[in-house]
Parts: structure tokens; sequence; C-alpha cells
């Protein structure tokens, strides 16, 4: 994604848009200049910007890491454990060190071993799943920890799977609220299900190709037979309307 290609989209989307994602290090590749180029841009049109997963690579750098992100103007941190072994009391060490570095953090959490890498589905398959209950702790752990957010991934519920871990969804939703979560949706089957039975205000990470079919679709200006024109929310009028 280019500084041009970023300001035309936000010029015309951002208004759709919480928060933008580098994905996994993708910005350690950037120039310096390059990469503030692209958060200046991001911060001029109210949108936040995360890193991706890259601090558990470096557990001896954390620090400088963290002070590396703060003077770039990141302001989430992400911390991904899809396809490591971190035990959930060092996950919240990592919440509460960035928390301290005047960072947001983003931890994810998921039912999927091997989860955020290039794994085909048979790999992922044969390394089998976890019991939803386990993700919900590791999530509340993170939250008591200080995250207002977590992010919940994708591998096992809806990708590479023969069919939907909907229960898992559920079962999160249920336990720490959906305002508290937010779901990666990579294809738009998957996040019309989450508007669907979530409503229309659901936290979800897309692709920037998606942002203008997802707003469509929350507004209920765009769906298939089963979603459109059945999108719909509801403000009660404001005191004295």
């Amino acid at each position: 994604m280019t500084p041009t290609y970023l300001r035309e989209l936000l010029e015309a989307v951002g208004h759709a848009v919480d928060g933008l994602k580098f994905a996994g290090g993708s910005f350690s590749v950037h120039s310096r200049s390059s990469l503030r180029q692209l958060i200046d841009i991001a911060h001029e049109h109210g949108v936040h910007v995360s890193t991706g997963g890259w601090i558990e690579h470096g557990p001896e750098a954390v620090q400088a890491y963290l002070k590396e992100c703060r003077q770039l103007g990141f302001d989430y941190v992400e911390l991904s454990t899809g396809f490591i072994s971190l035990p959930t009391e060092d996950l919240v060490r990592l919440v509460r060190d960035v928390r301290a570095a005047g960072l947001q953090p983003k931890p994810e959490v998921g039912i999927q071993f091997g989860a955020g890498g290039d794994s085909s589905g048979a790999e992922l398959a044969a390394e089998g799943t976890v019991d939803a209950s386990w993700a919900i702790r590791r999530a509340q752990a993170c939250l008591d920890a200080g995250a207002a957010i977590v992010m919940v991934e994708s591998e096992g519920i809806t990708e590479d799977v023969a069919s939907w871990r909907t229960d898992v969804v559920l079962q999160m939703v249920d336990a720490l609220g959906a305002d508290r979560l937010m779901f990666e949706a990579a294809d738009p089957p998957v996040f019309s299900w989450y508007v669907k039975t979530l409503g229309a205000t659901a936290n979800l990470f897309v692709d920037h190709s998606q942002i203008v079919q997802l707003e469509c679709l929350r507004r209920g200006i765009w769906g298939t037979k089963s979603t459109w024109g059945r999108v719909l929310t509801y403000q009660p009028p404001a005191d004295g309307a």
C-alpha cells in the first residue's frame, strides 16, 4: 500500500474505518520515512494504526520495540500468539508492558495452533483445535490486564475448516461481550454472517479492498438474498426530541 493509495482510500471511505493494521511484520521492510508517512495519513483521517504480529519474535528486545513503536506513532501493538506457544501469564505481562509504554495492547486469541502463518488447511487440521473455554479464559486474562479489545483469529473457526465453528464465536460473545471482541472476517460470506448474527455494529477486521462492501452491508444497502434490506439498527431519539 502506497501513501497515495492510502490517502485516496481514506478520503473516500475513512469515515467507515476505525483502524489500520499492518500485515504481520510488513512495517519492518518500510523505510522509516515511508512508515511515518503512512501512519500520519491514517491519523489525519482519524484512523488509529496497529502493528501486526511481530513483538513475540524478539522477547529480549520488547522494551526497545515498544519505544520504537511509540516514536513512529503507532497507537496499538498487536500481540499475536497464533503460531507460537506462549503461556497466558507471559501474554498478560506483554499486555501490561504495552500499556506501560503508553500504547494500546491488542492481543489475539484463537482455537487453532499455527494460525497467522501460511500453513495449508490440511496442516492446520492435523494440529487440531483447543476448546473454546481455553480461548475465553485467555482473552479474559488480557482484558483484566487492561486490553480494551481482543482480536479473534479466524483459523479453526471460519478459515481452513470443513464447517464453521460458529458455536465458538457465540460462546465467546456470551462470556466476554461482543463490544470487547474483534473478529477476523476475511471473506464476504464470513462478515455477512457476523453482521446477521451480531448486528451492524459488530467489530470486524477485513481487507482494505472490502471496506465499501462491508459498509454497504452494515447500512442495509447491499447484500445477498438473506441480508438485502434486512440489516437494521435502532437509535432512540435524544431527550427532548
